[in-house]
């Protein structure tokens, strides 16, 4: 079995496994080891840096519609520092994502009330009875459809997150 996000198995159910970590080092130790990691030959990943916030994609050449990113952020917590990250699909496919089922939650709502109109007024009203049914099918093929992609970028969130571990524990 196939072990990520530090040594568990990424959740099946979330589609943007979270994680917080917390390290020995400084902030600056830590921004340090992972702009020397980034920079290092030997990285293949792409990144982009904002402070202490970090970007890991997949190289343009292995890069898909399901390729997951990496966002990390280093953050000082009184005495400890904190590596908080989420692993997932990049933000415009979650933005994507998010918007259809805006649009099916509110097509949902207008037809429920076209259909409780017709209902009430004793009209025909079954096709809205089966937009009404399809509506929901729709927002759960959404979430199965997510699921499959994420399947599908399995292996490069495996690669992210063992990067990740890398320079956490070598630092």
């Amino acid at each position: 079995m196939n072990k990520a996000i530090h040594g568990e198995e990424i959740n099946k159910i979330l589609l943007k496994p979270r994680f917080k970590i917390e390290v020995h080092e400084t902030k600056e130790q830590l921004i340090n080891t992972f702009e020397e990691c980034i920079s290092s030959k030997k990285c293949k990943f792409i990144s982009k840096q904002s402070g202490g916030h970090f970007f890991l994609d997949v190289p343009k050449d292995e890069e898909h519609f399901w390729s997951p990113q990496l966002q990390v952020e280093i953050i000082e917590d009184n005495d400890k520092t904190i590596v908080k990250g989420i692993l997932g699909p990049k933000p415009q496919v979650w933005t994507m994502f998010m918007f259809f089922h805006f649009i099916i939650a509110l097509a949902f709502v207008v037809f429920f009330v076209m259909f409780y109109v017709k209902w009430s007024m004793d009209k025909d009203y079954q096709l809205y009875k089966y937009i009404l049914i399809i509506l929901p099918l729709l927002s759960i093929g959404l979430y199965f459809l997510g699921q499959a992609g994420k399947k599908i970028a399995y292996k490069q969130m495996l690669e992210l997150d063992n990067f990740l571990m890398r320079v956490i524990t070598s630092s």
